[in-house]
């Protein structure tokens, strides 16, 4: 099996946004993460061109997409303070939305460093 070579690959996954990691790679998956930590390593080899999960799951059954965005919605508006939590993998652009979204709610935003 011959692996090709991502040079200068930026890991998102805490925040400290790594841009020098090094990924080994087939047409699978990743099979090697140079210069990442060990949040990044188990990151980057746990992606997968795998489809491995449905959708949307509700009660831990499977579910359409649609099906799944009504009742979020639904229990979002019904809150009386909710959370919106964790970001850490997210884009800036997506980061603003759910701060938004907090602030539309009347509900709190935290991200994972607050532990």
């Amino acid at each position: 099996m011959s692996l090709q070579v991502i040079d200068n690959a930026t890991c998102t996954f805490c925040g400290c946004v790594c841009d020098d990691i090094q990924l080994h790679y087939d047409e699978t998956r990743i099979h090697k993460a140079n210069k990442a930590c060990v949040l990044g390593t188990a990151w980057f080899l746990n992606h997968t061109v795998e489809h491995k999960y449905p959708d949307a799951l509700i009660d831990g059954k499977k579910a359409s997409l649609d099906d799944a965005i009504e009742l979020a919605a639904t229990l979002l508006h019904e809150a009386d303070m909710p959370l919106v939590y964790g970001m850490s993998n997210t884009t800036c652009e997506a980061q603003k939305e759910c701060a938004a979204l907090a602030d539309q709610l009347g509900g709190l935003l935290d991200s994972h460093t607050s532990l």
